[in-house]
């Protein structure tokens, strides 16, 4: 990360350097992340920070079935409503290390550093993950950008460096890998109680899935087409083929 990009600017992080001399940042390009999908659903996720970030923090994990606690004095009309109707709770108030009590993920997105360097040393005495927006010393882990479409999701980062372009690579993903790619996956699973009961190792499991997904005709080309009862007989063709005697 360049270092024009932050040196003499205000220190936002808990080395609290007051004015940023880039300790913080050093090697983050080289930190190697552990790629994992997290399963949030009916987990207890707090956000910190009622603003259009937390409103966005708070939009996402919602999107995967969290069970999403706001803390904020006051918030955006979307939050306000949200917490209206029961999506979600909503703490009206400051702060407070309580809060991240019982809790797989911390998201702060407020404005102000003292309470942004708080929620990472309280969560981080929990060894729970914590996200501080935009400020990535601040974080054990990082979001990147989501392409879904059905039972598919792309993660896209650029471990920080620029949002810009992940911006950018999320897009063109998303156009690369459309509703072709999502409908296939869900006829593939369609199979896989089948390749389970039937295939008796994971190599022919591997070899049968394989044999589809990268045989002839295209199974992406026939569902761009519209013809998705033509890859079905592609999967039933295959059954008959690595079925045993």
């Amino acid at each position: 990360m360049p270092a024009q990009a932050y040196r003499g600017k205000e220190c936002v992080c808990q080395l609290r350097r007051g004015v940023c001399d880039q300790s913080c940042v050093a090697g983050m390009l080289k930190t190697p992340f552990y790629i994992a999908c997290l399963r949030l659903s009916g987990r207890r996720c707090v956000v910190i920070g009622g603003g259009e970030v937390g409103l966005e923090k708070v939009e996402g994990l919602l999107a995967c079935d969290a069970d999403v606690v706001l803390v904020a004095p006051e918030a955006e009309p979307e939050l306000v409503a949200l917490a209206g109707e029961g999506s979600i709770r909503w703490e009206q108030r400051e702060y407070r290390p309580e809060d991240l009590d019982r809790a797989l993920i911390a998201i702060a997105a407020t404005a102000d550093t003292d309470v942004n360097i708080r929620v990472f040393e309280d969560a981080e005495a929990r060894s729970m993950l914590v996200n501080v927006v935009d400020v990535p010393p601040l974080c054990n882990f990082i979001l990147p950008a989501i392409v879904r479409n059905g039972p598919l999701a792309i993660a896209i980062s650029t471990a920080g460096a620029s949002p810009a372009l992940a911006k950018r690579m999320k897009r063109e993903v998303s156009e690369l890998f459309g509703e072709a790619y999502a409908e296939l996956a869900v006829l593939l699973n369609d199979a896989r109680g089948w390749a389970k009961a039937t295939l008796p190792t994971y190599q022919d499991r591997k070899v049968f899935f394989e044999s589809i997904v990268g045989g002839e005709p295209d199974p992406i080309e026939l569902l761009r087409a519209g013809d998705a009862q033509a890859v079905r007989d592609l999967i039933a063709a295959a059954q008959r083929t690595y079925a045993p005697a």
